[in-house]
Order: C-alpha cells, then sequence, then structure tokens
C-alpha cells in the first residue's frame, strides 16, 4: 500500500521573487518570449518599447494562431503542461513566465484563437497581488481590463500579445522618468535590436524550413546578422561533419559547419567589415555558433577548447542539434547555457584545428614591398604571429623540425603570453644546437 503523502505548495511570493532571478538580460527575456511566437506559427511578430516613467511597458504582438481560453490559462501555469514538437524552441514550461517576470512586476497575456470571433481573453500574473495573497493566482482579465494596449494589436486578426508593466529589472532608477532613464532605454532597444537579428538570423532569413517571420522592433524591421558573413565572397566553408550522438537511449545529428571569414582587405567594403564584428565586436565573437532547432543559444567563445585570441578572429563554427539531444547539451531553461557532449569533443577538436590554423593564416597576412616600390599582399608562414617566427623547415635540421612539428600544434590552441614562451624555448634550442656543432 502506498504510503500517504503530504502536499507542499512552494510560498507563492518567496518562490516566484526567486524566480525572477533566472539570469536573463532584457534582450534574452524578449528572445525567449518571440520563441512562442515562433511556434505559434507567426509570421509577423511587433515588439514596441514605450518610455513613460513609472508606466513605461514592452509589448511583443504576433499573428500566430493564437490561443483558446483554457489553452491560454495552462500557458500561465509555472511549469505548463503540454506536448512539444520535435522541433519546437520550448522545453520547460518555464519561458514566458520566467522571462517575463525577470523583468516587470506585471504580465499580462491576451490571446484570440479565431478570426470569426472577435472575443479576446486575457490572464494577468501580478507581483503586488501575489505579495499580498501568497497565493498562486493568476488574475483573469474581462472588460475593461482588457486595455487597448493588448486589444488593438487583435482587432483585425488571431494571435498573442504579452505586454510587461511596472519594468522595474529595467529601468533600475528610484525616479525613473529622468533623461538617464529614458536613455537607457534607447541603449537597450538598440541591444534588442542586435540580439535579435542574431538569434534568430536563420528564421529571418527563412532558412529554418517552414518557419519564416519578420521581426520588427518599435516599426523598424530588424535585419538578420550572419555570423558566417556567407555573401561574402571571400568567406570559406568548410566541408561539414555530422556526428552523430547516443545519450540515454536518444540518437541524434549533430552538424558541425567551419566558416574562416575574410581578411578585413577583402570584404566587399568597410562597413560590411565593421558589421561583420558582431554585437560582441570581433574577438568575443569568435569560435562556437551553437544552434538549437535553428534558434542560436551560443553565439561565440570556443567552449573551454581554447582560449580567445586576436589571431583567430576569423574562425567561427556553427553546431547545429534537435531538441531531442537537450539533455546530451546540457541546455537551461533559459536557453542561454549549453555544454557540447564529452562524447563529441575528440570530433570537434579534430574540426577545428585545421580551421584555427587556417584562420591564423588569413589574419597573419601582410604587405610586402616590392623592388620597384609597389606594394602586394602576401602570405606569413602558417606558423608566425605578428613579428614571431617560427624558423623555416628547410633551413634546420630534423630535430629542429621535429620540435617545430610539436611547437606549431601547440601554438594552434596557444594564448600570446605561451606562444612567447614557446618561441623562446625555440630560439633557445636553436642557438643550444649551433653551439652544439661549433664544439665539434
Amino acid at each position: 500500500m502506498a504510503k500517504k503523502g503530504h502536499e507542499l505548495i512552494p510560498s507563492a511570493k518567496r518562490l516566484i521573487s526567486s524566480l525572477r532571478d533566472m539570469g536573463y538580460d532584457f534582450a534574452q527575456a524578449v528572445a525567449d518570449v518571440v520563441d512562442n511566437s515562433v511556434e505559434a506559427g507567426a509570421t509577423l511578430i511587433n515588439i514596441d518599447v514605450e518610455f513613460d516613467g513609472n508606466d513605461s511597458w514592452v509589448r511583443i504582438a504576433d499573428n500566430g494562431k493564437g490561443m483558446k481560453p483554457d489553452v491560454l490559462r495552462e500557458a500561465m501555469r509555472y511549469g505548463a503542461e503540454r506536448k512539444y514538437e520535435e522541433d519546437d524552441l520550448g522545453k520547460f514550461g518555464l519561458g514566458l513566465k520566467t522571462a517575463s517576470m525577470s523583468q516587470c512586476q506585471r504580465l499580462s497575456v491576451a490571446s484570440r484563437w479565431s478570426e470569426g470571433r472577435c472575443e479576446i481573453n486575457a490572464f494577468s500574473w501580478d507581483l503586488a497581488h501575489i505579495q499580498q495573497t501568497n497565493r498562486w493566482e493568476v488574475l483573469k482579465l474581462k472588460g475593461k481590463e482588457i486595455t487597448p494596449l493588448m486589444a488593438n494589436p487583435l482587432k483585425n486578426n488571431k494571435g498573442t500579445v504579452v505586454l510587461w508593466q511596472r519594468l522595474d529589472r529595467i529601468l533600475g532608477y528610484k525616479y525613473p522618468y529622468g533623461e538617464m532613464a529614458k536613455k537607457k532605454l534607447s541603449m537597450i532597444c538598440r541591444e534588442i535590436e542586435l540580439h535579435l537579428g542574431m538569434v534568430f538570423h536563420k528564421f529571418i532569413k527563412g532558412e529554418v524550413r517552414g518557419k519564416r517571420f519578420k521581426l520588427l522592433l518599435n516599426g523598424n524591421l530588424i535585419e538578420p546578422w550572419d555570423p558566417f558573413c556567407q555573401e561574402q565572397k571571400k568567406t570559406k566553408k568548410l566541408s561539414p561533419i555530422n556526428i552523430t550522438v547516443k545519450h540515454e537511449g536518444i540518437s541524434g545529428e549533430v552538424v558541425i559547419e567551419p566558416f574562416i571569414l575574410p581578411h578585413k582587405d577583402d570584404f566587399a567594403t568597410l562597413e560590411e567589415f565593421q558589421a561583420a564584428s558582431g554585437p560582441a565586436n570581433w574577438n568575443q565573437q569568435q569560435g562556437f555558433y551553437i544552434y538549437r532547432a535553428g534558434r542560436m543559444i551560443q553565439s561565440g567563445g570556443w567552449s573551454g577548447f581554447r582560449t580567445i585570441d586576436e589571431h583567430t578572429k576569423l574562425a567561427r563554427i556553427s553546431v547545429s542539434f534537435a531538441p531531442s539531444l537537450d539533455e546530451a547539451f546540457k541546455i537551461n531553461v533559459a536557453k542561454m547555457r549549453v555544454q557540447l557532449p564529452s562524447i563529441i569533443k575528440e570530433e570537434v577538436l579534430k574540426s577545428i584545428t585545421s580551421v584555427v590554423r587556417m584562420a591564423r593564416e588569413i589574419y597573419d597576412r601582410k604587405e610586402i614591398k616590392t623592388s620597384t616600390g609597389s606594394s602586394k599582399k602576401a602570405k606569413q608562414a602558417t606558423t608566425s604571429v605578428k613579428n614571431e617566427r617560427i624558423y623555416d623547415d628547410k633551413k634546420h635540421s630534423p630535430e629542429v623540425f621535429s620540435f617545430k612539428q610539436w611547437a606549431q600544434q601547440i601554438m594552434l590552441f596557444a594564448t600570446s603570453k605561451e606562444r612567447e614562451v614557446i618561441n623562446a624555448l625555440l630560439s633557445r634550442f636553436q642557438r643550444e644546437r649551433g653551439a652544439s656543432k661549433a664544439t665539434k
């Protein structure tokens, strides 16, 4: 006979406050809400940010399929129960709520599910109400409680509207009517534009089957940012690598696609080179770009395989996987943290070795003056780093060459300081070799 348990419902005011600290920043929170619009089949997503002191608000409205009242109510539940399709961007049933409440004290969601019916259903999570009642009570909005901010985008079409009010985490000022608060919100809007253009670039460009859409921020179209600069003629796309991953009885495919971006001088224009630097600028944008169902989760960084290096900033590698491999990649609730499975690390290491080498070759190209005084482009040796140089193969003994080969492999993954040490060792080795020969 099963033991009788005691249901312990968490304190609403304590837990909901804790859940506000999931680690989202503003742009990431907006992106998490956009995920829901993508799943709803939206082709147009409007994001509006309005500054009005304490009455400032953020609204995300889509033209997706909308939700019936019972579906909408369940969607407002923390840990909503629903069936996820294979390519859905959601996972835990938490994103809409945790992302929204990380930025505001009042979250309202209105939805219209049929163009033939004008009825709009709406519910709201209000932090002040929860603090007062200490109950997990979502408020059903009726009549005039469904304000024009929620109703207007749904007048002529079905879809869903997410409204954030009382933006305490966004403004963060005691007197949020000042010029500083206004400038901060304006700056944040620019961050949203860059972040969404990067995270959803495959959707905006129509590269994800059946899920193309337009994103507008305050009425302005958000342009996609392709980290791999595939429109540049000199971009090198290496052969993709497909790896089958099996984790806890689930099998899936991981696709690795390496790219080497052009040298600065080979970009079509200086403006395009500057745009290619990305939201975090060149050095921080090198490395892995990890995609889950076409949606970017990680934008740069080497995931512990090597350190960031000025000389390898042209190397960018796409890693794509399906949501079925979420456990293998250890993706978190906010879809902001992901780990490459240990089972594929050896394959990944192999894939980046040539990419790093080629990126260094292209970056280290320098001007060489000809005898006529004209200038021509040339590539330095694979192993050269600015004015540092590992010795030429033809000028040195097999022992030096063997030691040099070993050093080359380490140099591919070394920091600038580590390269200095390696070059110093090579110099010392050569001097000692020379001294040894002289005494014979």
